[in-house]
């Protein structure tokens, strides 16, 4: 299995925030249904979604945990020749409290209007813990992979206090980012997430992830990128991603 294959996967579910979740359908037996879901990664790098209790993959959870989420590139014009990711998993309803808490501070983050919904209806939370993984990277570059997840060394109050200072104290930073990727500027950008290999931005209702030159290990690591990025000419070796 290729190294190289493996951070490819990793950054396209890193980037794509919304992917296919297909279950087994307790209503049709031994029928595959599929539904879009969005999610975001937890602390240990496995997607979080939150859906409701009434909802038929759902009930389908319920019944047999066993799931796959397609995760492809968007707005590319010949499908078959970008990136596409299988991941295979086993969903686990969250009950913990304490983990409650942190999966909802993480998605909110992500995706705000997502809070009322959570708090006035019947959503849950649930993890997809990773079995395995079929990468296809274009025509002829396929690879199964079985460790793909990646835990995210910030995640808990370092990143939550690395956010909040980006936010309240560098917005002329984070607008820098934005022209540097050539994102949209329609709205204030928000620093909603940082991991080892890069941060996450909102912009209105868009997510973006965008890499950093090299991983980031330590707060301190994470600061010198950080203020690199603020005063370059160019995003670093291109390495953009957009939601």
């Amino acid at each position: 299995m290729s190294v190289e294959a493996a951070k490819h996967a990793r950054e396209l579910l890193l980037k794509e925030y919304r992917g296919m979740l297909s279950t087994h359908s307790k209503s049709m037996p031994g029928f595959p249904f599929g539904s879009v879901v969005p999610y975001c990664l937890d602390a240990q790098g496995q997607p979080l979604i939150l859906i409701s209790r009434i909802a038929q993959h759902t009930h389908n959870l319920q019944k047999d945990p066993k799931c796959s989420m397609l995760v492809g590139e968007r707005g590319a014009e010949d499908v078959q020749a970008v990136g596409r990711l299988t991941y295979l998993a086993e969903a686990r309803k969250l009950e913990d409290n304490a983990a409650i808490e942190a999966a909802a501070e993480r998605y909110y983050r992500y995706f705000p209007d997502s809070q009322n919904y959570h708090k006035a209806h019947d959503f849950d939370f649930w993890v997809l813990e990773p079995v395995r993984h079929r990468y296809i990277g274009g025509f002829g570059a396929i690879h199964w992979i079985d460790q793909l997840t990646l835990a995210n060394p910030f995640a808990g109050k370092a990143e939550a206090s690395m956010i909040e200072h980006m936010n309240a104290d560098h917005a002329k930073a984070i607008a820098h980012y934005v022209e540097l990727a050539g994102l949209s500027k329609s709205e204030p950008a928000q620093l909603v997430g940082i991991d080892s290999e890069g941060m996450h931005l909102r912009i209105g209702q868009g997510l973006h992830w965008l890499a950093f030159a090299t991983p980031c290990n330590t707060p301190t690591q994470v600061r010198e990128a950080l203020v690199y990025l603020a005063h370059a000419e160019q995003w670093p070796k291109n390495t953009v991603a957009d939601a």
